[in-house]
């Protein structure tokens, strides 16, 4: 295996390693000393030259790698990642024993000790995420001890690393025998269709399952109800298993359209009787108070960033409008799912931005419920950031 090279981590980056923080900040070295490749092991240690861990040198999100282990002899062989991906297997155990659900995390970063890889389970197939250059150095040791823990069909994977940090086209495929997309997952006995081979998303997020439960168990029934953002309608579809009188799915690209419908196939309900309008979201908010239409049940699940040809939306700086135009068109006593996966800001933050847009309408509200990520995406107390999923149901109460 490559040999380690000598890294000094700065006071008091030093001091948050110790306790555990498995980021390795840009601040917390003097770049000069960084190896010319990313994927180099680098033996992390303090001003006095004591051990602080091994870590590799990979660039993602504010960090230039991931502490891997803080035992000064451990080797990162494939011994190491098979011993990784099995714990992570037995800590999942409850997930692999459920026939409702079929498609869950079994490997979730530095939740589970390997910042910067993730591995999704799709019904024996698996998607193998890669965040830096400097983890996919490491893809030959990982596909060998994943393929040799795992019974798998295929394995799948997305590299998710150009200098933007965006997806990199390729063929997907990795090993085993390729799939007949898309392959049928269920999800608390409803069917999602996906697909692992074409292009960077899938066609469902698996860390809102229990908010797609939710929906379906507590909220939809007779209800009129409102997905905005709804890429491929997986809100909406868990909205009329529970009840809903009717959904409406809006979403800017225009792929979603038959992806929505590819839903609601699936689960044999007639997409014809749902609304589908492949449409800016901000101005299907204009259309609706335009024709006073209003919604029982609304979910605002916005990317964190994206941009058209009319704006840029950033849920950091937007979502407070996002907010007040929901609020506008969403019945008394109705609900509005206000959910984000930016992890520049906490629980504490969105729950401000809430009570800021409720304020500014003049609105009073109640928070019914709240979500964090679920079980099978483990996250670690010492890196609470990466608990990015924030969840809240609110009830308009006026």
């Amino acid at each position: 295996m490559t040999q380690s090279i000598a890294l000094q981590i700065n006071n008091p980056f030093s001091v948050q390693l110790k306790k555990g923080y498995p980021l390795i900040s840009k601040d917390a070295v003097d770049a000069r000393h960084l190896p010319k490749e990313e994927g180099a092991l680098l033996r992390l240690m303090d001003n006095h030259n004591h051990f602080i861990g091994t870590g590799y040198y990979g660039i993602q999100n504010k960090g230039i790698g991931w502490v891997l282990t803080t035992d000064a002899n451990e080797t990162i062989d494939k011994a190491f990642f098979m011993k990784k991906i099995n714990k992570a297997i037995q800590n999942r155990e409850a997930f692999f024993n459920n026939p409702q659900t079929t498609a869950f995390r079994i490997f979730n970063g530095e939740g589970d000790g390997i910042g910067g890889l993730t591995i999704d389970f799709f019904d024996s197939y698996y998607m193998v995420s890669w965040y830096s250059a400097g983890i996919y150095s490491f893809k030959e040791e990982v596909y060998e001890a994943l393929a040799e823990t795992v019974d798998y069909k295929a394995i799948y994977e997305k590299k998710r690393f150009d200098t933007k940090g965006q997806y990199m086209e390729q063929d997907d495929f990795v090993m085993g025998t390729p799939g007949e997309f898309p392959i049928i997952v269920s999800e608390n006995n409803m069917n999602y269709a996906v697909n692992l081979n074409d292009g960077a998303m899938t066609g469902i997020f698996l860390d809102q399952r229990e908010v797609r439960l939710a929906i379906r168990e507590r909220y939809a029934e007779g209800k009129n109800m409102l997905n905005t953002f709804s890429y491929t309608g997986a809100f909406s579809v868990a909205a009329a298993l529970g009840g809903a009188v009717k959904t409406t799915s809006v979403d800017v690209a225009k792929r979603s359209l038959a992806k929505t419908i590819e839903q609601f196939s699936v689960n044999s309900i007639d997409y014809e009787s749902q609304d589908i309008k492949v449409m800016d979201v901000f101005n299907y908010f204009k259309y609706a108070q335009r024709h006073n239409l209003k919604f029982d049940l609304v979910v605002l699940d916005p990317p964190s960033f994206a941009r058209t040809k009319e704006r840029t939306f950033s849920t950091a700086k937007d979502y407070p409008k996002l907010l007040v135009d929901t609020i506008a068109i969403t019945e008394k006593n109705g609900i509005i799912v206000a959910s984000t996966n930016n992890a520049s800001f906490g629980m504490k933050k969105f729950k401000s931005f809430i009570d800021q847009a409720f304020k500014e309408t003049k609105t009073a509200y109640k928070i019914v419920e709240e979500f964090s990520l679920p079980k099978d995406f483990r996250a670690t107390r010492e890196y609470p950031e990466f608990n990015y999923l924030k969840v809240v149901f609110i009830q308009k109460l006026n």
